[in-house]
């Protein structure tokens, strides 16, 4: 099965969407920052045989507008219930990578009704880190912007299915190869997000979870033992021999363990 493109707009901003089809239950994929809806290929295509797959570029990457002026956490959830809402999508399943997994459990806490169960991949709601926009500055300024070829990026991102999965998120223009998004929007989109804490959000998520972290995970285990204290009915997966991007690095295993978990929900 291929996707084809839905676009929804919501106030002044065009949202992209790669939209698998399929006669089953809606799932929504959010990617990560700097990523792009594409990611999720890999999974989408196989999902698709039993759900109605849609995966998001979110506001300011991939095909989406890239100059939105509000880029702060609110934003990105109202995009979630727009596009669930001018698809006909019914009531939900999020997932959600890093800062897609983000916006996942703030629209699954804020809107208990449209989200019927939350996959989220390497992403937390925790205490605001003043450090995090400097340092998201550094990482888009080492990039050598514009890669000369396709390959380059690929070895710039680490090679293999992680960094074949970046150098994907780039157009070509002119021959050289340029990101689909522009480095200070996103800073800004990550300023919003350090100066607020949504911690207590967490809490508040009603629907099945599925917590999956890379074995190399940003998140601590202390970390993960305080998420799993604090809102008792998650499940939580390590992903053995994984990064950071697992759902790129390891398309295969994220699908055997979502394709599970949704298995196991109630009709």
């Amino acid at each position: 099965m291929t996707w084809a493109e839905r676009v929804v707009e919501r106030k002044g901003v065009r949202l992209v969407c790669r939209d698998w089809g399929g006669d089953g239950p809606a799932l929504v994929m959010l990617h990560g920052l700097a990523g792009h809806a594409g990611e999720w290929d890999a999974l989408a295509g196989p999902l698709s045989s039993a759900y109605r797959v849609v995966a998001l570029d979110q506001r300011g990457q991939g095909a989406s507008d890239r100059f939105p002026s509000d880029v702060s956490r609110d934003a990105f959830v109202d995009d979630v219930v727009a596009v669930a809402d001018r698809l006909g999508l019914g009531r939900v399943v999020l997932v959600g990578q890093s800062m897609g997994g983000q916006a996942a459990i703030l629209a699954a806490a804020r809107h208990p009704e449209l989200i019927r169960a939350l996959v989220v991949i390497e992403a937390d709601v925790g205490v605001p880190d003043p450090a995090w926009p400097a340092q998201v500055s550094r990482w888009f300024d080492s990039w050598p912007v514009p890669f000369p070829s396709r390959d380059a990026a690929v070895r710039f991102f680490g090679g293999g299915a992680i960094g074949r999965g970046w150098a994907d998120g780039l157009e070509e223009r002119g021959g050289q190869w340029w990101p689909r998004f522009d480095r200070d929007v996103l800073v800004r989109s990550v300023a919003d997000a350090a100066r607020h804490s949504f911690a207590h959000e967490w809490e508040r998520v009603t629907c099945p979870t599925l917590l999956m972290l890379a074995q190399s995970s940003f998140l601590s285990p202390a970390r993960v033992d305080e998420l799993m204290r604090r809102r008792v009915p998650t499940l939580s997966v390590s992903v053995r021999g994984t990064r950071h991007d697992l759902h790129l690095e390891r398309p295969d295993l994220a699908y055997g363990l979502i394709a599970r978990f949704l298995a196991g929900l109630p009709a």
